[in-house]
């Protein structure tokens, strides 16, 4: 059996440096500038990381300035934003910062803030199901069958950190752990229970492990939701679809303002963990 939680988080990649220390980005994986908001953000240079701040443009302007149409109902694009960094062309190159370079939120930024039985931060996803991850290899002791836990990367442009480890093991079932939106769409609610999904955008899940991990669930009196979604992939719809492993399941703790400042319960988080624990030892 493996287990994934994935490691990297969504952002952006330097596109051009200009002369005046003016970054253009792009996103990597499900990143949008309004969600960010103006403010600070980390670039992830070669010999160490800059701060820069995620800038629109002044609000005092007229119609002769581009950024006059952010006032009037269009969401800021990232072709239209820019990162400022008061820095050289020189300087930035010193640091390792050009094309390529990965910026991300800036890391004061993330630290994880406290609502009653919640908590909320940027990049729950996926730093939340890796520490579900570690108190599972803390907590779990001679399993009955062996168990991978992985630390996957790149999931959120592909999975290739999942597929680069599926075609190379050897084994009939994988678990990714993940976040869930909440949304008026989908048969979920906030609270302790986890959800589980029955497909996603890139097919169908094996409905015999849904139902040994459903049936480990009821073994500790922990309710889980099932829902069908879109716009999603994960670690284990992926390696089915092409093929790497034949049993795939996606586990999940539902999360408001997915990819944004996200939101989640800590029961849910906790309940993911005892529900995975139950499904090792019974096997």
């Amino acid at each position: 059996m493996v287990i994934t939680a994935h490691k990297d988080e969504i952002g952006g990649i330097v596109k051009r440096v200009d002369q005046h220390g003016r970054l253009s980005v792009r996103p990597l994986g499900g990143a949008y500038p309004w969600v960010y908001g103006e403010g600070v953000v980390d670039l992830l240079g070669d010999r160490t990381t800059i701060s820069g701040v995620l800038s629109f443009g002044s609000r005092h302007v007229s119609h002769e300035s581009p950024q006059k149409m952010q006032q009037q109902g269009k969401a800021v694009d990232w072709a239209e934003a820019w990162v400022e960094t008061k820095l050289s062309a020189q300087e930035l190159e010193a640091a390792g910062i050009r094309p390529g370079t990965r910026m991300v939120v800036g890391k004061h930024r993330k630290q994880p803030f406290r609502l009653g039985d919640h908590i909320a931060s940027y990049t729950l996803d996926n730093k939340a199901s890796l520490a579900i991850l570690l108190a599972l290899a803390e907590q779990v002791k001679a399993p009955p069958v062996e168990v991978y836990l992985v630390a996957s990367a790149k999931e959120e442009v592909g999975a290739i950190g999942a597929l680069y480890f599926t075609q190379r093991n050897s084994f009939d079932r994988l678990i990714a752990l993940e976040i869930c939106p909440l949304s008026e769409e989908y048969p979920l609610t906030d609270g302790p229970s986890p959800a589980l999904f029955s497909q996603d955008s890139y097919g169908l899940y094996d409905e015999g492990l849904n139902q040994e991990i459903m049936a480990a669930a009821a073994s500790v009196n922990i309710a889980l939701q099932v829902a069908a979604i879109s716009g999603f992939g994960s670690d284990a719809s992926i390696a089915m679809k092409f093929g790497h492993v034949a049993k795939g399941a996606c586990l999940a703790f539902p999360t408001e303002n997915t990819h944004g400042y996200e939101i989640a319960h800590l029961g849910a988080i906790r309940n993911c963990y005892e529900v995975l624990k139950a499904l090792i030892n019974t096997h």
